[in-house]
């Protein structure tokens, strides 16, 4: 992806922790060699780019960097070396009244804590980033009231966030980001604290706000299950560099490292392999029969491919066009593992 197709991209990036002077920062720099200095890198030599409209999850164990990474993407730390371009702008040159501007009209921002202001409804929380933004009271109200509408939370406008569940919390806190209208959002495993069935409905509530709005977005998690319900690409990161950025399919058919392999060694590859993944040209090949669509994973169609008898199965697209044929005998080896 070339940086003109992109709206964030970063080049060489690193984010060193530690007193002193440390080693010149090049690719072949170590954690050894920072370390020997008094040094730590949260963010090693990343370089990836993230497209218009594109949803990208960064994921690793604690520690990895996948939060310091996002945060020198918003600038909210500054990078130790090397860039990062917002639509073409070195957001590092920025003076602060262009980045605050720049947060301001482009950024939306969601953490692990809620942040809502304990004073202040639901609604008033929603209202608070436009206000800051000088806009009139009416207006603000007006927005707030349809982003509150937009996550569900009708008839809960004017509770205060005591008042609210957890989950309930979390969608004031996702409205509130979504009121101004941000090009960019940004969430650092906002569903983390809360327990399964509300982080499950969360997902959906997520999914459903995706499919509607047309955001560019980099989601944190460390939960796999949630990445390839999410992700359009995922960034697997260990110890401040991305080891693999990647479509979920290509993470688990194709790991580019032994840590990537193991990372995702217990995932249920049916789970995450989509019909459209193994579909292939078919060289004039006619196939009649059933279709299967390109978006459902092997694990929701493996009854159909299971039963069907015919050596490779045709794919539609979801505009309903042919995209291809699936060998057969290829997805089966997903579903039920390699024949002994």
């Amino acid at each position: 992806m070339s940086d003109q197709d992109s709206v964030i991209s970063c080049h060489n990036l690193w984010k060193v922790f530690g007193p002193g002077r440390m080693p010149e920062l090049t690719p072949t720099t170590t954690t050894e060699d920072l370390r020997a200095s008094g040094h730590i890198a949260a963010v090693r030599n990343v370089s990836l780019s993230i497209k218009r409209g594109e949803m990208l999850v960064v994921m690793g164990l604690s520690g990895s960097g996948k939060s310091t990474l996002v945060r020198c993407f918003a600038r909210l730390l500054d990078a130790t070396s090397g860039a990062v371009m917002v639509e073409g702008r070195d957001i590092g040159a920025m003076t602060e009244p262009e980045l605050i501007d720049l947060r301001r009209r482009k950024m939306g921002m969601v953490f692990q804590s809620f942040g809502l202001l304990p004073h202040r409804t639901a609604l008033e929380n929603v209202a608070f980033p436009l206000e800051m933004r000088g806009q009139d009271r009416s207006s603000r109200i007006a927005r707030a009231t349809e982003m509150l509408s937009l996550v569900g939370l009708n008839g809960r406008e004017g509770y205060f966030p005591r008042e609210l569940s957890g989950g309930q919390q979390q969608r004031v806190g996702i409205a509130r980001s979504l009121a101004v209208e941000p090009d960019i959002w940004f969430l650092d495993e906002p569903f983390s604290a809360l327990d399964p069935l509300i982080r499950r409905e969360m997902q959906d509530e997520f999914l459903r706000l995706k499919a509607m709005v047309a955001k560019t977005i980099v989601f944190i998690t460390h939960d796999f299950d949630e990445a390839i319900r999410l992700a359009d690409r995922i960034a697997i990161m260990k110890d401040g560099a991305v080891e693999q950025c990647d479509t979920p399919e290509r993470i688990v058919m194709a790991p580019a490292t032994g840590y990537v392999a193991k990372f995702t060694s217990a995932i249920d590859r049916a789970r995450v392999v989509r019909a459209g993944a193994l579909a292939r040209p078919s060289r004039g090949q006619s196939v009649d029969g059933a279709a299967l669509p390109a978006q459902a994973t092997l694990h929701e169609i493996a009854r159909q491919v299971v039963s069907d008898p015919r050596p490779h199965l045709p794919v539609t697209a979801a505009d309903g066009g042919f995209l291809g044929l699936m060998d057969r005998a290829e997805a089966l080896d997903i579903i039920l593992g390699p024949a002994a």
